[in-house]
């Protein structure tokens, strides 16, 4: 930025800090949530079969915390969707304390707060192995989080797991 000599010093400073407000990264607001996706196991291990019955689904998990140092979140109504589409809602009451974690699995189970594990309730994969994007929003439609994700580029040691927050 060119700044006129003219110019009085304070309406420079004034100038400088408006432009470094505007030049904050636009994605900085989606991640204003509690809730964020730690990590995702996109590609669950041995070879991909979603049987529901010896079908290994429910090894693909979507790791979900919260990152507040004080409040308690309910995950009832938040929703996880994926590039495609497909959508799963949290219907039932868990929450989540202070640091706090759910594994969000494929498959069929019974959720438990004591195991920090909820299921899909269907036996699709809900996650590419090659790329997706997964979304996360608040119940109120408010995004909470988003990662795109490639195998080439995110999982360089091929494990099939993503870590996003630490």
């Amino acid at each position: 930025m060119r700044i006129s000599r003219t110019l009085p010093v304070a309406a420079a400073v004034a100038a400088v800090g408006t432009l470094s407000l505007t030049a904050a990264p636009a994605h900085a607001a989606e991640y204003s949530s509690a809730l964020k996706i730690k990590g995702v196991q996109y590609d669950a291990p041995g070879r991909d079969s979603n049987k529901c019955s010896g079908g290994n689904t429910h090894k693909e998990y979507l790791t979900i915390k919260n990152y507040s140092k004080t409040a308690k979140v309910n995950l009832k109504g938040y929703k996880v969707k994926d590039a495609a589409g497909n959508t799963f809602t949290f219907t039932n009451s868990h929450t989540l304390e202070p640091g706090d974690y759910v594994h969000l699995r494929g498959g069929r189970g019974t959720d438990s707060d004591a195991k920090n594990v909820a299921y899909r309730q269907n036996c699709n994969f809900l996650w590419n192995n090659d790329k997706d994007t997964i979304y996360f929003y608040k119940p109120s439609g408010a995004r909470a989080d988003v990662h795109a994700y490639t195998k080439k580029a995110n999982d360089r040691d091929g494990n099939g797991y993503i870590t996003y927050h630490g």
